[in-house]
């Protein structure tokens, strides 16, 4: 199992809409994004998401460690 990375919301965001997702709105420090097939997903924008919350985050894009991994680079 590969260890994640640390990652900001801003590039998580960046890096999501390049998959298809896009901004719909933003309510205090939480960016709502959603895609026209996937399920509607909500980033904290901080400085570092923590190891927990990119993990849950992960889990609701139904994807493997290895491929968030892959997305990111």
């Amino acid at each position: 199992m590969s260890k994640l990375p640390v990652i900001s919301g801003k590039d998580l965001v960046k890096a999501l809409t390049k998959q298809g997702y896009y901004i719909r709105g933003q309510t205090g420090s939480h960016i709502h994004l959603r895609h026209h097939v996937k399920p509607a997903i909500t980033i904290p924008n901080h400085p570092t998401i923590s190891r927990g919350t990119l993990n849950a985050i992960i889990k609701q894009l139904g994807m493997t460690r290895e491929e968030f991994i892959e997305m990111l680079a």
